[in-house]
């Protein structure tokens, strides 16, 4: 097969057929506002259903429903890539990224991919919302919220921050409370428990093997702790959560 010749007959259909792509301005305009924060112009983009529209779609497949998955895909690689850009933790990003991709491949129809692609564009817009609005963070604190979000599965101690970060413990200690407004005992924990509530709502894992697998002590201090931070202990917080309808979900209230 010669790839180039097949290139350049594709190139030349494609413009005697008149089927340009959008403006790029356009893309980067969406993809700025989401890295901004700016959730009344992602909303009413949403609305107008840009990501559907067929005009000025690439074409990536013959399949409409194959297509459109490839899009969101590349939606979703550009989003993250603009946001660790404008200050989200690196390991989130890509890590919600994954999350809606992994959504995505279980969708049946282009009405369902449409409508996550607008969730997880609301999403990541409100996280970088959530960002601008707080007040800006040094570079250390900045290095030190990554280090504990990609290795949130593990004991993480100050000494092993203060080490990362070339600080000492003492000075680390009072820079972090000072602009998260916590301690960093305190926010490590808070992750870890946002871990285990995302681990008991959408996987199977027993309460020991999720308890081992965020480094707690012991199963009890992994349920008095959750039960402290979420008013239920694991097992009832599944009962009542364990694998909610997609469809249930206010994206609203997630990952915040």
């Amino acid at each position: 097969m010669d790839i180039s010749k097949e290139w350049y007959r594709s190139e030349f259909i494609n413009h005697e057929m008149l089927e340009g792509h959008r403006i790029i301005e356009t893309e980067f305009a969406f993809y700025d506002a989401i890295a901004n924060g700016n959730l009344e112009y992602v909303k009413k983009d949403c609305k107008r259903n840009t990501f559907t529209n067929p005009a000025g779609m690439g074409k990536l497949s013959e399949k409409p429903l194959q297509n459109l998955r490839y899009h969101f895909v590349v939606t979703a690689a550009m989003i993250t890539r603009y946001c660790v850009h404008a200050g989200m933790e690196q390991e989130k990003a890509y890590n919600l990224s994954d999350f809606y991709i992994y959504k995505m491949d279980a969708c049946k129809s282009i009405p369902e991919i449409a409508r996550l692609h607008d969730i997880m564009c609301l999403d990541f817009c409100k996280q970088m919302y959530i960002l601008r609005s707080s007040q800006v963070l040094s570079k250390p604190i900045v290095l030190c919220i990554d280090y504990i979000y990609s290795h949130i599965h593990y004991r993480i101690t100050m000494k092993e921050l203060a080490d990362y970060l070339n600080l000492s413990e003492s000075y680390l200690s009072k820079l972090f409370h000072k602009e998260m407004g916590l301690p960093i005992s305190q926010y490590i924990i808070d992750l870890k428990i946002e871990k285990a509530k995302n681990l008991l709502q959408y996987s199977e894992y027993n309460i020991i093997d999720i308890a081992n697998y965020l480094s707690f002590s012991s199963q009890s201090h992994f349920i008095q702790v959750f039960q402290k931070k979420t008013g239920l202990t694991p097992h009832k917080f599944r009962t009542k959560n364990f694998r909610m309808k997609w469809d249930s979900i206010d994206p609203k209230k997630q990952r915040t």
